[in-house]
């Protein structure tokens, strides 16, 4: 592992890039307890119209990667904020970083122990993807972003095998009645912060400037990758509620993997194997970035800037997450009521991120003013 390439920049990557890691970034854990907990028909409303108000998030996101001082990586943030509060910003940053990652190794690691590997404690399960992860993150960061192209390829496809529920006999109509809500009930709220965190993700580009290619076409492009999320979100959900049906549909707590166990065919008997297979490019995808990004921001906290990156402080960075992640899931995810807590804790923070952290940074530009912030 080269000391000093993690984070070099010799290439920057088009629009058709930053659309693949809009749509990879908001398809991870989430999308599979997500119809569990959205339940009511009329959700699919809230679901599109949700998706049509990250497009807002996507606009401020595109004109932080437009303007010059986002190429500047760290010097840009500094000369936006000033240097002790990036600083405490960073900080504060690798709480909602350690906390994203938790939940989606976790998660993913439950779900295998549940449908794969039953008699595989989640630790071990935790670290084989910590291995994987930091084996991609170590590669460097212009490696992990093209890994993304791979994840998409591996993952995107999914949806098709759901097809087979929108057709008779298993489809009835009814199912997805009212589609007009005839009262709003309390747990609504809930599952609308939880697709507002389901479409965070996008808000980590905004660190990803100095190997982003930015032109009139990006927002183009992240809309795209948004609008697919949203085509993929609601053919899910109503996929779950024609083979659920809206009463049973909160009796499954991983909806989407139930039903790929009820595909059996001569050649592939447990397609719900498949499916998580092919979902760990993704999660690896994902981890390897956010492990990066970790690292990064602890070099910032540490005011270990000028010193050269180098694979030892990956590793160690990694161990730290392994031994976090042990600790919460011992004391946190193991357990069912603690567990709700921590995905409550997680979508809070999804939404703050999202929906705040563009936002400030557009205004911290326009305060700063001046052509020098101005979009190219």
């Amino acid at each position: 592992m080269a000391t000093q390439q993690l984070f070099e920049k010799n290439e920057s990557y088009n629009g058709f890039y930053a659309m693949l890691l809009v749509n990879r970034f908001q398809m991870l854990y989430f999308f599979l307890i997500m119809p569990g907990i959205l339940i009511y028909p009329h959700m699919i409303w809230v679901i599109i119209a949700l998706g049509g108000l990250s497009q807002l998030n996507l606009l401020f996101i595109s004109k932080w990667l437009l303007s010059p001082v986002s190429r500047e990586g760290y010097s840009g943030f500094v000369r936006l904020f000033g240097k002790g509060l990036v600083r405490l910003l960073t900080f504060i940053g690798l709480f909602f970083l350690f906390l994203k990652l938790s939940v989606i190794t976790l998660g993913y690691s439950e779900i295998i122990q549940t449908f794969i590997l039953p008699t595989t404690d989640t630790n071990f399960i935790i670290l084989f993807i910590l291995l994987f992860s930091f084996y991609v993150a170590g590669k460097g960061m212009e490696p992990t972003i093209r890994f993304v192209v791979i994840s998409f390829l591996c993952s995107f496809w999914i949806i098709i095998l759901f097809v087979f529920f929108f057709l008779p006999p298993i489809a009835q109509l009814s199912d997805l009645y009212p589609l007009i809500p005839l009262e709003w009930k309390s747990d609504s709220w809930k599952a609308v912060f939880l697709i507002m965190s389901s479409y965070s993700g996008p808000e980590l580009l905004l660190f990803l400037g100095p190997w982003l290619k930015a032109d009139n076409k990006t927002f183009r492009y992240l809309s795209y990758g948004n609008a697919y999320t949203v085509i993929e979100y609601v053919f899910l959900f109503i996929a779950s509620l024609l083979y659920f049906g809206s009463t049973y549909l909160s009796k499954s707590r991983y909806p989407i993997v139930d039903m790929a166990r009820y595909f059996q065919n001569p050649v592939f008997e447990r397609t719900d194997m498949i499916l998580l297979s092919f979902e760990l490019f993704n999660i690896v995808f994902a981890v390897s970035l956010f492990l990066l990004l970790f690292y990064g921001a602890s070099k910032i906290v540490l005011s270990k800037m000028k010193k050269p990156s180098s694979g030892k402080g990956l590793l160690f960075s990694v161990i730290l997450i392994y031994i976090g992640m042990v600790i919460v899931n011992e004391l946190f995810w193991k357990s069912w009521e603690t567990q709700i807590f921590l995905l409550h804790i997680q979508i809070i923070a999804g939404c703050i991120t999202y929906f705040l952290l563009p936002l400030v940074i557009v205004i911290m530009m326009k305060k700063r003013g001046g052509n020098k912030y101005a979009p190219t």
